[in-house]
């Protein structure tokens, strides 16, 4: 398997945004291109994740949304955001990320861009994977230090209970 140094990758990603503002007027096009591009690439992710990081069977969201963080982020990334529960019905949850690796070479979004989701492919990235098991959630960014948030924080919302199995009783 070929890894990618990651300051190429940070460049890369930084030249593809670029463009992208280039090629589309609006940002909301810009922002449905990258979580369309993260979903994709999160469809195919998911797989050399299950593969790599041996985890097994999640009961709740809360788990769910901690292997993400504690797992998922640190073996793509190399970082660990922190996960907080943002309902009583333990559907909606935050990743907030105190270093966020995409934006590293990047000060401040285009002038003119300021509904940007920068990183939005993240967002994509996370609700392919999720939908790749079986689990519909929204993904957006809640706040964005590149907007002058003092935190960038990613919300994810699972748009329905998890399926408990069940049994049939043998006759």
């Amino acid at each position: 398997m070929y890894l990618v140094n990651k300051d190429l990758f940070v460049l890369t990603y930084g030249a593809l945004v670029a463009q992208l503002c280039k090629d589309y007027e609006k940002d909301e096009d810009v922002n449905k291109y990258l979580d369309k591009m993260g979903y994709g690439i999160g469809t195919r992710l998911v797989e050399d994740f299950l593969a790599r990081s041996c985890v097994g069977r999640c009961h709740s969201y809360s788990e769910i949304t901690d292997i993400i963080a504690q797992v998922a982020f640190k073996m793509y990334l190399g970082i660990t955001p922190s996960v907080t529960c943002n309902n009583s019905s333990r559907n909606e949850f935050s990743l907030i990320l105190d270093k966020n690796p995409l934006v590293e070479f990047v000060e401040e979004l285009p002038a003119g861009r300021s509904s940007l989701c920068y990183c939005n492919l993240l967002c994509g990235i996370i609700r392919g994977a999720l939908e790749m098991v079986h689990l519909a959630a929204d993904v957006t960014f809640l706040q964005d230090r590149l907007k002058g948030d003092s935190v960038t924080e990613i919300g994810i919302t699972f748009l329905k209970k998890p399926e408990e199995k069940k049994y049939r009783r043998k006759k």
